[in-house]
């Protein structure tokens, strides 16, 4: 287990060369180009996207960043990677959260994404001339877990996939939760959040439940979910935000929500 930790933390993080945190600046813009060929368009994303949607208190902007970063991941957008993760900086998120969320969503959104994704923080870190202290801090202790959901959780696994695959029964029990979780270089609830936001982006709502009551347990509220959902929209498309919306209904009426 600590030799594949091990390996996962340098493959992902010895390409990262890093850089201080930005201050805060004004709204982006998007290219020219948007403006010459698609000038609703360009309305859309300046008055709209981020003259308001960024702007709603619902969500404060480190977790809109971390939720669009996710988004941007999972869905292989690269393209678009460069100036979110310059605004995440912008936004609070640090480089070794950045850095964590990538690793974590290998796992969610497959090592290809991930692998993507690790060139363009690497090239944004060097921009910014980040110390690589910031890329990778010292290792800590990892979060302990509540032994009674902790045994549900794997009896649950086991039942599911055991007798099918029971190698991915091993894997999602031991690497998954026993160790990636429990790694304290993403607060829980940052996790959860990432996690239903490439969830969201991949259309997997069979999942979306289980994370969805995960990250509530952590302190995600029922507006934030909400919110959530709508600002993702905007960047995986109005039919996955339409699709997830049942599984919050379901999830907000099984914790009483009114």
């Amino acid at each position: 287990m600590k030799r594949m930790t091990t390996a996962l933390a340098t493959v992902f993080f010895s390409a990262l060369v890093g850089a201080e945190e930005g201050k805060p600046r004004p709204d982006p813009k998007p290219s020219p180009d948007v403006l010459e060929v698609t000038p609703q368009l360009y309305a859309y994303t300046t008055e709209l996207l981020f003259g308001e949607v960024w702007k709603r208190p619902a969500l404060v902007p480190r977790d809109r960043s971390l939720i669009t970063m996710a988004a941007l991941v999972a869905s292989g957008q690269t393209a678009q990677m460069t100036g979110h993760i310059r605004l995440a900086l912008d936004n609070g998120v640090k480089p070794s959260e950045i850095g964590a969320l990538i690793t974590h969503l290998a796992f969610y959104s497959g090592w290809p994404n991930a692998m993507s994704a690790v060139g363009v923080a690497r090239q944004v870190f060097a921009e910014r001339g980040l110390d690589p202290a910031q890329i990778t801090p010292p290792p800590s202790e990892p979060l302990q877990l509540d032994a009674q959901s902790e045994t549900r959780r794997r009896a649950a696994v086991d039942e599911a996939t055991g007798s099918t695959a029971p190698e991915l029964a091993r894997y999602t029990n031991d690497v998954l939760f026993g160790d990636l979780w429990r790694r304290t270089d993403l607060a829980p609830r940052d996790r959860s959040l990432i996690t239903v936001a490439a969830l969201i982006s991949q259309n997997q709502s069979a999942q979306l439940t289980f994370h969805l009551n995960r990250a509530m347990d952590s302190g995600l509220t029922r507006e934030q979910a909400g919110e959530v959902v709508t600002h993702l929209a905007f960047y995986v498309g109005w039919p996955k935000a339409m699709s997830a919306v049942p599984v919050l209904k379901e999830v907000f009426a099984s914790r009483g929500a009114t």
